[in-house]
């Protein structure tokens, strides 16, 4: 499955909610998400619409890292 092309920061963290993460903070145009599951883990969300599709693949890299599954796994996860 491909990863969405134009999808915006704030889609990104209503997704990423279903994983567990929660906004813990926000700095300009950075929110910083949260999550207990599987261990604690931060990221960083830019808050553009669209986020670049390089800052989204490494994103959703971070993420399958923490919960040790595959991007695809994750991007099925999120947009299936």
């Amino acid at each position: 499955m491909r990863i969405p092309r134009d999808i915006s920061g704030q889609e990104l963290i209503r997704v990423l909610k279903s994983l567990g993460y929660t906004v813990t903070r926000q700095t300009g145009s950075h929110i910083r998400l949260t999550t207990a599951n599987n261990g604690e883990h931060h990221l960083t969300i830019p808050n553009h619409d669209p986020i670049k599709i390089g800052t989204l693949s490494a994103i959703l890299s971070d993420v399958a890292t923490h919960f040790k599954t595959s991007k695809e796994d994750i991007v099925k996860q999120l947009w299936a």
